[in-house]
């Protein structure tokens, strides 16, 4: 359990995701809703855990998105985009209703609860996709941006989960690397914008409160992670990426989905 601590190990460790995760995402597209939302769950309550990785997430993907701007393809935003906004509403109610659930089972620590196991069984999917990319190769995912806006927003506004489906899609769009990743931000911003408020209007007064202090230190080391990886993206292939984030993601989803982080 978090200490509150600034010096303590669970700072250090999330810290430490913070930069690690934003670096990862801005070079390949997706993976910081994906690893910082299991790092906080580590140490907060699932609810708080959604809330602060999407705190992160506005205000990272408000500094990468000012970092591309100018290779942001307007045209994808509005096709690929306005159906995600759509979706993260459809999401993000989901998850509100999922919150006061009761537990469905004994977990190995605990009783998991509805939003616990579909987070979690949500992880070991996307764990999958990212692991075993077997559409890398399919081009017919080309011209479906209503479906893949929607789907793509209304998971993240689930669970934050967004990016491995819309890179699904937009791989097989004919963007450029650059034009391909400032546009998945762009797209990403759009759902944040629209999920948050939605959260808000369930958190509780005192959720996020006391938590501001690691929230400020996440999210400069968040912009630190986005501003190397800037630098990076001529350099870098995605595959390893794509195998570390879903290795990750597969252990804590499967702990998740078992009770091990109740």
């Amino acid at each position: 359990m978090f200490t509150g601590d600034m010096l303590s190990i669970p700072t250090l460790i999330i810290a430490l995701a913070s930069v690690v995760a934003s670096l990862l995402t801005l070079i390949s597209g997706f993976g910081l809703g994906t690893l910082m939302l299991p790092v906080f769950a580590l140490f907060f309550p699932l609810p708080q855990a959604i809330a602060m990785t999407a705190v992160v997430h506005l205000l990272n993907n408000v500094f990468k998105f000012w970092l591309l701007r100018g290779s942001v393809d307007r045209r994808m935003v509005l096709r690929f985009g306005v159906p995600s906004i759509l979706g993260a509403f459809a999401g993000a109610y989901l998850l509100r209703w999922l919150e006061g659930g009761d537990g469905l089972f004994m977990g190995v620590n605990g009783p998991v609860g509805a939003l616990e196991l579909a987070i979690g069984l949500l992880m070991i999917l996307f764990a999958c996709i990212e692991l075993f990319p077997v559409f890398d190769r399919y081009t017919g995912l080309q011209g479906y941006e209503l479906l893949g806006g929607t789907l793509s927003g209304f998971f993240g506004g689930l669970s934050g989960h967004q990016g491995a489906l819309r890179s699904l899609f937009l791989l097989h769009s004919g963007l450029g690397k650059e034009a391909y990743i400032a546009t998945g931000i762009a797209i990403a911003l759009l759902v944040d914008l629209t999920r948050i408020p939605v959260y808000m209007a369930g958190w509780h007064s005192d959720m996020l409160g006391p938590e501001w202090p690691v929230l400020t230190l996440a999210v400069l080391c968040a912009f630190l992670g986005a501003y190397v990886g800037k630098r990076l993206i001529p350099k870098v292939t995605f595959r390893m990426v794509r195998l570390l984030v879903g290795a990750f993601l597969l252990g804590i989803g499967a702990a998740m989905a078992m009770g091990l982080l109740a």
